[in-house]
């Protein structure tokens, strides 16, 4: 088992603060006296606003490194295992921490997130390491994300809370009305450069369920015909963050920045790998530049069938709270799985937090380029 820390109670200062920045709670207190991850449990920041974010120079890890990971995966050390989880998608290693990863390995973790899609880490010691080391570790990534709508960590805006709990139940209302609770997406995909590697560790897990699924978006666009792939290559869709933040709005949530529309390419070209990927997905992408209404909400719906149904392209990862993912949002969509009931205490919590970073202006064939 990794070794614990228990998490710091704000002190009297710090709450004071909290007061004059209008922090307001998102749990009952009450319900989490004896929870060891208080300090990570999620709040609101009500006040400060952010700027649109601008454009900014980026430059993947991934480039820099050993394309046959020699300090990663060739190490000699028999606690050290790696295991492909499916052919297309997924690799889990167990024996190595993250927090001491070299920047040589974590080069190579970034190429090797890029051509699995997901890394799951086992038996990890992340999420009682601190706040300051956790940003230090995704700020390594690239540049970190705010997330315009969402909870977080007090005094860690830019760790986007997910929490699922009797006293909150504000996530699962999104597909109350669906026949499922599944919904794949890629993070913040209308952002004008959108993330690249998201890392997510949960501090407390149910008994059993809550696991998450990523699907391919490199294997989805190698599936398709020949024609489709042609057609595809030279399109843009529109990704829209406003009906999230009108959802917020209506919801009385605080929206920290104005919501943005892109437009970027159907498939886009990883910067590291060259590989093509689905750069589609049915949580943000709207519509089809440049064709009729018909044909694009055909189209659209012909994709997140695919992308949703195809299983044998599809890793589904259980957790525990020593695991931590990271994936990359260019090739690869996700969907959490709400299968618990959130409201029979013997199940257990769902609580953890996301760190994303921001990546480049995604880029197609022949050079397609985002614009908005």
């Amino acid at each position: 088992m990794a070794p614990s820390v228990a998490a710091e109670l704000p002190s009297r200062d710090e709450l004071a603060a909290r007061a004059e920045k209008k922090i307001s709670r998102a749990y009952d207190e009450g319900q989490h006296a004896a929870y060891k991850y208080t300090a990570y449990l999620p709040v609101y920041d009500e006040v400060t606003k952010f700027p649109p974010t601008e454009p900014f120079e980026f430059v993947d890890r991934g480039l820099a490194a050993d394309k046959a990971k020699p300090h990663l995966l060739g190490l000699k050390d028999p606690n050290v295992k790696i295991t492909k989880l499916t052919p297309r998608v997924g690799t889990e290693i167990t024996g190595l921490q993250l927090s001491e990863l070299t920047d040589e390995q974590k080069n190579e973790l970034a190429l090797l997130i890029a051509e699995r899609g997901v890394v799951v880490f086992r038996g990890q010691n992340f999420k009682d390491i601190g706040v300051e080391k956790q940003k230090e570790f995704g700020s390594y990534f690239g540049r970190l994300h705010v997330h315009p709508v969402g909870s977080h960590v007090d005094g860690a805006i830019e760790f986007h809370n997910i929490y699922l709990g009797p006293d909150n139940l504000y996530r699962a209302q999104f597909r109350s009305d669906r026949l499922t609770t599944t919904g794949y997406h890629s993070d913040v995909s209308y952002e004008h450069q959108p993330p690249g590697i998201t890392l997510l560790t949960l501090l407390a897990v149910p008994t059993t369920g809550g696991d998450t699924a990523w699907v391919s978006q490199v294997a989805a666009y190698e599936r398709l015909s020949d024609p489709i792939k042609t057609l595809l290559e030279g399109l843009r869709a529109e990704h829209s963050g406003f009906p999230q933040a009108d959802r917020a709005t209506r919801d009385g949530k605080f929206v920290r920045r104005d919501p943005v529309t892109s437009y970027h390419p159907i498939v886009r070209v990883h910067p590291v790998t060259g590989e093509k990927a689905l750069f589609i997905n049915p949580g943000f992408t709207k519509r089809i530049i440049g064709l009729k209404q018909e044909e694009s909400d055909a189209l659209l719906q012909l994709l997140f069938k695919h992308i949703s149904q195809s299983a044998d392209l599809q890793v589904r990862v259980k957790w525990d709270d020593e695991t931590v993912s990271l994936w990359d949002n260019r090739v690869t969509a996700h969907t959490a799985i709400s299968d618990y009931d959130v409201n029979v205490a013997a199940e257990g919590l769902r609580h953890g937090f996301r760190i994303t970073t921001l990546a480049e202006r995604p880029v197609g064939v022949n050079g397609l380029e985002t614009v908005w």
